[in-house]
């Protein structure tokens, strides 16, 4: 296990090397001067010009992607052109309350997909299964920012039982937790009743009913287990990507999270801000990506025999 984790955690550089040169090219290809922000719109000439050589962005690109990298290595990833506080100062303070809104989110497409997957499994092709798959193909295919923008016209525009924005009280987190969580209830849905309809059909549950153990039995402590090894995979991913990040969902309802400082940085072409972010999202996916496969180690023994080879 140990080295199996060492691998993955090795296998983290080149990833990284490679989504920030890739953000790093589009940022300094991308329209704007970010001197000109920072100085605004009187700044003098020689004034940018000196600024400009201070940062060093007259330097060859690959000359400000190497010592990108160099400082990275150091852990100093610059200063916010914008508030010129250091850019992972900014991001943790943003990530707790990314980190709440994910994890209300995960729970919510959790206490939804599990039941209603097993629900539809156990009565495959009934008027319940086909309303249920009807429901999750609705919440794939809805997109965060449309059903945030519905979700704000009916229930705090029409109705004004909730805040249509903003962050510090309970009410103001059900609208983006609900918008963020059903894409991934819907997801889980279908994967746990796949899941579930791969499993009953096994011979070890056919003999547990010839045995005359109950349905509830049968379905609750025989099949749910091993059906919720790929559950758990889609979950974990679904959870590392969110809490990279929900862009969409934290613009629409302006919620000081990750997602929301990102879009903000790109906007201002905010390069040290961006690529921090880039880095910390990346990171967070592949750890709890990681933690997802030692995870399964412990649910399934199978699965960590083959991490000891």
């Amino acid at each position: 296990m140990h080295k199996y984790i060492f691998k993955r955690v090795l296998l983290l550089i080149p990833v990284l090397l490679g989504v920030t040169f890739i953000v790093f090219t589009i940022m300094s290809f991308t329209p704007g001067d970010p001197v000109q922000m920072m100085l605004g719109e009187s700044a003098q000439p020689e004034d940018m010009a000196a600024l400009t050589a201070k940062m060093g962005l007259d330097d060859p690109f690959l000359v400000q992607y190497v010592r990108f990298v160099g400082n990275a290595i150091r852990g100093d990833f610059g200063r916010s052109y914008v508030t010129k506080r250091e850019v992972f100062a900014e991001i943790f303070a943003r990530f707790p309350n990314t980190l709440l809104l994910t994890a209300v989110a995960v729970a919510i497409a959790i206490a939804i997909g599990i039941p209603v997957g097993i629900i539809s499994a156990t009565k495959q092709y009934s008027l319940t299964d086909s309303l249920s798959m009807i429901a999750a193909l609705l919440g794939v295919s809805m997109p965060n920012f449309w059903l945030g923008m519905m979700l704000i016209l009916v229930f705090a525009v029409g109705l004004g039982w909730l805040p249509f924005a903003g962050f510090g009280s309970l009410k103001s987190l059900i609208l983006p937790a609900i918008t963020l969580g059903t894409g991934v209830a819907a997801i889980i849905t279908r994967m746990t009743r796949s899941s579930m309809l791969e499993v009953i059909r096994q011979d070890y549950i056919r003999t547990a009913r010839a045995k005359g153990v109950a349905e509830r039995h049968v379905i609750n402590k025989h099949a749910l287990k091993n059906a919720l090894i790929p559950v758990i995979t889609v979950v974990g991913l679904q959870f590392g990507q969110l809490l990279g990040g929900a862009v969409l969902t934290e613009s629409v309802f302006s919620w000081p999270g990750v997602g929301r400082l990102l879009v903000d940085a790109i906007r201002q072409k905010d390069t040290p801000m961006v690529l921090a972010s880039v880095v910390f999202m990346a990171t967070t996916f592949s750890i709890v990506n990681l933690l997802v496969d030692i995870l399964y180690a412990y649910v399934d023994p199978r699965i960590k025999s083959q991490y000891s080879k």
